[in-house]
């Protein structure tokens, strides 16, 4: 059986891991846990983001031989705040290189969308997940 506490790591190639880094840490306020250079064949450059009590982890991939994103309207990284978006933080976000765009009538109900310079979407919930559908 799982421990429903393990830890969860969502990971995700990047095509520039510097500008992927400016707008995890710098916008949403995320640490680096780890980092790596894939020095070589086979190997990535890798970055480990989170909040280092959170259950989770971010991990991006680059270099040579990692793939390239694809990300879709679906691929969606969403934090539950259970309370309003702070919009200093949605500005620090596209300072920090994300675009603030509609997701969906769903999400833009209950949230913000952001895209990450690779195109994946951070979507900031108004919701607990106690509420989410």
């Amino acid at each position: 059986m799982i421990d429903p506490t393990a830890h969860i790591r969502i990971a995700r190639p990047s095509k520039d891991l510097a500008a992927a880094e400016q707008f995890y840490v710098a916008g949403l306020g995320l640490e680096v846990l780890f980092r790596a250079s894939g020095g070589r064949p086979g190997e990535h450059d890798l970055l480990m983001l989170g909040w280092r009590n959170a259950s989770w982890h971010l991990e991006l991939v680059a270099g040579d031989e990692a793939v390239p994103p694809q990300p879709s309207q679906e691929d969606l990284l969403v934090i539950y705040l259970a309370g309003p978006v702070d919009q200093v933080l949605v500005d620090r976000l596209v300072a920090a290189g994300g675009r603030q765009l509609s997701q969906s009538e769903y999400w833009d109900r209950w949230g913000v969308t952001v895209a990450d310079p690779d195109g994946y979407r951070l979507v900031l919930s108004t919701r607990s997940w106690s509420n989410a559908e």
